[in-house]
């Protein structure tokens, strides 16, 4: 058996110093009872950002019997690391890898809907590109947004066949997001507008 345990985050978010380290204790419980061989063919996978694994003050850190099992070795760097470690750090998604994620969300959905799938290379660039065109999404955007925006432009275009798709990437919900400068020009433009001479 294999329990996934997502959102760690919540335990970290607990106000309570007291409940907090119950529930690391019981974290602790189930690593050593995994560890030792005390429970059989059973396997826990648990998720959660850095800072609720690393704060020492709330985080899984905080519980010094946690920390010192889980802590990585000397011997880890960025581009070496040990994928059999209690703690695997997992990096973004690239653009590309985001490329690809959205290739073959497509495929799948065509394949649940029973449709032909017609988007082509240039379609998921395009979509990419107004993704990561966002501001501020070089450091805020989540896979979960782009796949959430993806699939609702697939429901959309399934849902309006005779819609295009550039139609509906080239529409005001899914355009390019302006810089703060080009903001402010267009913000000069509508002030003089109604000025003449």
């Amino acid at each position: 058996m294999l329990v996934l345990i997502d959102e760690l985050v919540n335990i970290y978010k607990i106000p309570n110093s007291i409940t907090r380290q119950y529930n690391y204790e019981k974290i602790l419980t189930m690593y050593n009872d995994t560890l030792q061989g005390k429970a059989k063919y059973f396997g826990i996978i648990m998720c959660g950002t850095p800072q609720c694994i690393e704060d020492t003050r709330r985080g899984i850190y905080s519980y010094e019997a946690l920390r010192s099992r889980l802590t990585e070795g000397r011997f880890s760097s960025g581009d070496t690391r040990d994928m059999l470690a209690p703690i695997i750090r997992l990096s973004p998604l690239t653009n590309e890898e985001m490329l690809i994620l959205v290739e073959k969300l497509a495929d799948i959905h065509a394949q649940l809907f029973g449709y032909e799938q017609s988007l082509t290379q240039d379609d998921f660039i395009t979509f990419i590109q107004i993704e990561y065109s966002r501001v501020g999404a070089d450091s805020h955007i989540t896979p979960r947004e782009i796949i959430r925006d993806f699939i609702e432009l697939l429901d959309i275009l399934y849902q309006n066949p005779k819609l295009k798709v550039a139609e509906l990437m080239g529409s005001e919900n899914f355009s390019y997001a302006k810089t703060p400068l080009e903001e402010q020009a267009a913000d000069e433009l509508r002030e003089y507008a109604e000025f003449t001479l």
